[in-house]
Protein backbone atom coordinates (compact mmCIF):
# COMPACT_ATOMS: atom_id res chain seq x y z
CA UNK A 1 0.00 0.00 0.00
CA UNK A 2 1.76 3.39 -0.76
CA UNK A 3 0.70 6.06 1.45
CA UNK A 4 1.11 9.26 1.36
CA UNK A 5 0.39 12.79 3.65
CA UNK A 6 0.09 16.40 1.69
CA UNK A 7 0.91 18.99 3.66
CA UNK A 8 -0.13 22.58 2.15
CA UNK A 9 1.97 25.22 3.19
CA UNK A 10 1.96 29.27 3.35
CA UNK A 11 4.63 31.22 5.44
CA UNK A 12 4.28 28.06 8.13
CA UNK A 13 8.02 28.58 9.13
CA UNK A 14 7.11 29.13 12.93
CA UNK A 15 5.51 25.03 13.21
CA UNK A 16 6.37 23.36 9.92
CA UNK A 17 9.19 21.45 10.94
CA UNK A 18 7.99 20.26 14.30
CA UNK A 19 4.89 18.74 12.22
CA UNK A 20 7.14 17.17 9.81
CA UNK A 21 9.05 15.34 12.71
CA UNK A 22 6.08 14.59 13.86
CA UNK A 23 4.33 12.98 10.78
CA UNK A 24 8.37 11.11 10.40
CA UNK A 25 7.02 8.38 12.82
CA UNK A 26 4.69 7.21 9.98
CA UNK A 27 7.10 5.06 8.31
CA UNK A 28 5.33 4.03 5.74
CA UNK A 29 4.22 7.52 4.51
CA UNK A 30 5.97 9.63 2.03
CA UNK A 31 5.53 13.23 2.93
CA UNK A 32 4.27 15.36 -0.20
CA UNK A 33 4.62 19.24 0.91
CA UNK A 34 2.88 22.14 -1.60
CA UNK A 35 4.78 25.73 -0.96
CA UNK A 36 2.01 27.84 -2.05
CA UNK A 37 4.76 30.47 -2.28
CA UNK A 38 5.54 31.31 0.83
CA UNK A 39 7.52 34.54 1.73
CA UNK A 40 8.92 33.98 5.11
CA UNK A 41 11.18 31.27 6.04
CA UNK A 42 9.31 28.12 5.00
CA UNK A 43 11.96 27.62 2.29
CA UNK A 44 14.56 27.20 4.36
CA UNK A 45 12.80 25.09 6.93
CA UNK A 46 12.28 22.85 3.76
CA UNK A 47 16.05 22.90 2.68
CA UNK A 48 16.97 21.32 5.92
CA UNK A 49 14.65 18.80 6.89
CA UNK A 50 13.94 15.42 4.69
CA UNK A 51 10.56 15.17 2.93
CA UNK A 52 9.67 12.63 -0.20
CA UNK A 53 8.83 15.75 -2.47
CA UNK A 54 8.70 19.45 -2.32
CA UNK A 55 5.86 21.01 -4.93
CA UNK A 56 6.52 24.79 -5.03
CA UNK A 57 4.11 27.66 -6.56
CA UNK A 58 6.50 30.79 -7.45
CA UNK A 59 3.25 32.73 -5.53
CA UNK A 60 0.23 32.31 -3.48
CA UNK A 61 -2.16 30.49 -5.75
CA UNK A 62 -4.62 29.55 -2.99
CA UNK A 63 -5.35 26.58 -0.78
CA UNK A 64 -7.58 24.57 -3.42
CA UNK A 65 -4.92 24.98 -5.48
CA UNK A 66 -2.28 23.75 -3.40
CA UNK A 67 -4.53 20.51 -2.49
CA UNK A 68 -5.17 19.87 -6.46
CA UNK A 69 -1.73 19.90 -6.80
CA UNK A 70 -1.19 17.01 -4.05
CA UNK A 71 -3.76 15.33 -5.50
CA UNK A 72 -2.21 15.21 -8.88
CA UNK A 73 0.69 13.86 -7.49
CA UNK A 74 -0.66 10.97 -5.63
CA UNK A 75 -2.56 10.00 -8.72
CA UNK A 76 0.39 10.41 -11.21
CA UNK A 77 2.73 7.91 -8.17
CA UNK A 78 0.32 5.54 -8.09
CA UNK A 79 -0.41 6.08 -4.37
CA UNK A 80 -3.54 3.82 -2.90
CA UNK A 81 -4.26 6.44 0.07
CA UNK A 82 -3.80 10.09 0.81
CA UNK A 83 -4.35 12.19 3.73
CA UNK A 84 -4.40 16.04 3.60
CA UNK A 85 -3.85 18.24 6.97
CA UNK A 86 -2.25 21.61 7.97
CA UNK A 87 1.37 22.47 9.05
CA UNK A 88 0.12 24.91 11.63
CA UNK A 89 -0.36 21.79 14.48
CA UNK A 90 -4.35 22.30 14.74
CA UNK A 91 -4.00 18.82 13.35
CA UNK A 92 -2.96 16.01 15.52
CA UNK A 93 -1.05 13.46 13.80
CA UNK A 94 -1.96 10.66 15.99
CA UNK A 95 -5.38 10.48 14.73
CA UNK A 96 -4.15 9.18 11.59
CA UNK A 97 -4.41 5.77 11.82
CA UNK A 98 -8.27 6.55 12.12
CA UNK A 99 -8.35 7.51 8.99
CA UNK A 100 -6.59 4.62 7.58
CA UNK A 101 -8.47 2.62 9.35
CA UNK A 102 -11.33 3.34 7.61
CA UNK A 103 -10.31 3.67 4.52
CA UNK A 104 -10.29 0.35 4.01
CA UNK A 105 -14.46 0.67 3.80
CA UNK A 106 -14.88 4.36 2.19
CA UNK A 107 -13.62 6.61 -0.35
CA UNK A 108 -13.28 9.71 1.57
CA UNK A 109 -12.66 10.18 5.83
CA UNK A 110 -13.17 13.26 6.71
CA UNK A 111 -12.30 14.84 10.19
CA UNK A 112 -14.95 16.39 12.11
CA UNK A 113 -14.17 18.87 15.39
CA UNK A 114 -17.39 18.69 15.87
CA UNK A 115 -18.40 14.92 16.24
CA UNK A 116 -17.02 14.22 19.60
CA UNK A 117 -16.93 17.12 21.69
CA UNK A 118 -15.02 15.83 24.62
CA UNK A 119 -11.80 16.03 22.27
CA UNK A 120 -12.19 19.87 21.97
CA UNK A 121 -9.01 21.52 23.54
CA UNK A 122 -10.07 25.41 21.94
CA UNK A 123 -13.12 26.91 21.50
CA UNK A 124 -13.67 27.85 17.67
CA UNK A 125 -14.35 31.86 16.71
CA UNK A 126 -18.03 32.05 16.48
CA UNK A 127 -18.37 33.79 13.23
CA UNK A 128 -16.60 30.78 11.41
CA UNK A 129 -18.59 28.25 13.67
CA UNK A 130 -21.51 29.95 12.21
CA UNK A 131 -20.24 29.80 8.58
CA UNK A 132 -19.25 26.29 8.93
CA UNK A 133 -22.78 25.11 10.44
CA UNK A 134 -24.62 26.93 7.66
CA UNK A 135 -23.02 25.69 4.56
CA UNK A 136 -22.15 22.13 5.87
CA UNK A 137 -26.03 22.47 6.89
CA UNK A 138 -26.50 23.37 3.12
CA UNK A 139 -24.70 20.70 2.10
CA UNK A 140 -26.36 17.70 3.73
CA UNK A 141 -29.29 19.05 2.02
CA UNK A 142 -27.22 19.02 -1.86
CA UNK A 143 -26.01 15.47 -0.49
CA UNK A 144 -26.78 11.79 1.17
CA UNK A 145 -23.62 13.36 3.93
CA UNK A 146 -24.06 13.40 7.53
CA UNK A 147 -21.55 15.74 7.57
CA UNK A 148 -20.79 17.60 10.71
CA UNK A 149 -17.64 19.50 9.85
CA UNK A 150 -17.95 20.72 6.12
CA UNK A 151 -14.52 22.91 6.27
CA UNK A 152 -11.94 20.60 8.55
CA UNK A 153 -8.73 20.12 6.17
CA UNK A 154 -7.73 16.75 8.11
CA UNK A 155 -9.08 14.04 5.86
CA UNK A 156 -8.17 10.58 3.99
CA UNK A 157 -8.82 9.88 0.20
CA UNK A 158 -8.68 6.38 -1.64
CA UNK A 159 -7.10 7.71 -4.52
CA UNK A 160 -8.94 5.96 -7.31
CA UNK A 161 -11.80 8.00 -6.07
CA UNK A 162 -10.03 11.17 -6.47
CA UNK A 163 -9.56 10.14 -10.45
CA UNK A 164 -13.47 10.27 -10.42
CA UNK A 165 -13.22 14.14 -9.63
CA UNK A 166 -12.77 17.41 -12.23
CA UNK A 167 -12.05 19.66 -9.32
CA UNK A 168 -10.91 23.19 -10.19
CA UNK A 169 -11.81 25.90 -7.47
CA UNK A 170 -8.47 27.28 -6.47
CA UNK A 171 -9.12 29.27 -3.32
CA UNK A 172 -11.16 28.77 0.47
CA UNK A 173 -14.16 27.57 -1.79
CA UNK A 174 -12.37 24.55 -2.41
CA UNK A 175 -14.37 22.64 0.05
CA UNK A 176 -17.85 23.10 -0.86
CA UNK A 177 -16.86 21.94 -4.98
CA UNK A 178 -15.40 18.66 -3.57
CA UNK A 179 -17.69 17.80 -1.40
CA UNK A 180 -20.62 18.23 -4.25
CA UNK A 181 -18.21 16.54 -7.02
CA UNK A 182 -17.92 14.05 -4.69
CA UNK A 183 -21.72 13.14 -4.08
CA UNK A 184 -22.31 13.33 -7.75
CA UNK A 185 -19.34 10.81 -8.69
CA UNK A 186 -20.94 8.49 -5.56
CA UNK A 187 -17.71 8.71 -3.36
CA UNK A 188 -19.28 7.29 0.18
CA UNK A 189 -18.20 9.25 2.76
CA UNK A 190 -17.19 9.09 6.47
CA UNK A 191 -16.07 11.15 9.31
CA UNK A 192 -13.24 10.89 11.94
CA UNK A 193 -13.83 12.91 15.44
CA UNK A 194 -10.47 15.05 15.50
CA UNK A 195 -9.85 17.63 18.58
CA UNK A 196 -10.62 20.80 17.62
CA UNK A 197 -7.22 23.03 17.94
CA UNK A 198 -6.86 26.78 17.29
CA UNK A 199 -3.59 27.82 17.92
CA UNK A 200 -3.59 31.19 16.33
CA UNK A 201 -6.53 33.34 16.53
CA UNK A 202 -5.35 36.15 14.28
CA UNK A 203 -4.89 34.45 11.11
CA UNK A 204 -7.34 35.11 8.45
CA UNK A 205 -7.92 33.72 4.94
CA UNK A 206 -4.87 35.94 3.55
CA UNK A 207 -6.27 39.11 3.33
CA UNK A 208 -9.18 37.51 1.01
CA UNK A 209 -12.57 38.36 3.00
CA UNK A 210 -13.12 41.76 5.42
CA UNK A 211 -15.80 40.12 6.91
CA UNK A 212 -18.12 36.87 7.52
CA UNK A 213 -21.08 37.99 5.43
CA UNK A 214 -18.19 38.46 2.86
CA UNK A 215 -16.81 34.90 3.26
CA UNK A 216 -20.28 33.35 3.97
CA UNK A 217 -21.71 35.05 0.41
CA UNK A 218 -18.69 33.59 -1.53
CA UNK A 219 -18.93 30.36 -0.17
CA UNK A 220 -22.40 29.99 -1.18
CA UNK A 221 -21.89 31.58 -4.75
CA UNK A 222 -19.48 29.04 -5.43
CA UNK A 223 -21.79 25.93 -4.24
CA UNK A 224 -24.86 27.89 -6.43
CA UNK A 225 -22.10 27.46 -9.63
CA UNK A 226 -21.39 24.19 -8.85
CA UNK A 227 -24.72 22.75 -7.99
CA UNK A 228 -25.56 24.41 -11.18
CA UNK A 229 -22.89 22.55 -12.83
CA UNK A 230 -23.39 19.36 -11.85
CA UNK A 231 -27.24 19.42 -12.34
CA UNK A 232 -27.92 18.76 -8.66
CA UNK A 233 -31.09 19.63 -6.23
CA UNK A 234 -31.20 18.16 -3.36
CA UNK A 235 -30.46 14.27 -3.44
CA UNK A 236 -31.15 13.17 0.38
CA UNK A 237 -34.01 11.01 0.53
Amino acid sequence: MKFAIILPVYNEAPTLEKVINRLSEFKDADIVVVDDGSTDATPSVLERIKVHAILRHDQNKGYGQSLMDGFNYVKNHDYTYCVTMDADEQHEPSFIPCFLDKLSRFDIVSGSRYLDPLLSKDVPPVERLEVNRTITEKLRELTPYNLTDSFCGFKGYRVEGLRKLHLTETNYGFPIQFWLQAAKAGLTVNECAVPLIYKDYSRNFNNQFANRDERLSHYLEVMDREANALGLSSVRK
